[in-house]
């Protein structure tokens, strides 16, 4: 049987504010990291195609 899961913690004042400005400015990733992601999606996708379940 699986453990219940925690409530998340709530941010209060700093803590808070540098997590809304974190997300509201992501860091980008390089491009050579998107392409090897994209080659790896591709290649799961092209096999994934023609699978069936019984």
């Amino acid at each position: 049987m699986a453990r219940p899961i925690k409530p998340t913690p709530i941010l209060y004042g700093k803590d808070a504010i540098r997590f809304e400005e974190k997300m509201k400015t992501p860091n980008p990733l390089p491009k050579e990291e998107v392409e090897e992601m994209n080659k790896a999606y591709e290649l799961f996708k092209s096999r994934a195609v023609n699978f069936k379940l019984p």
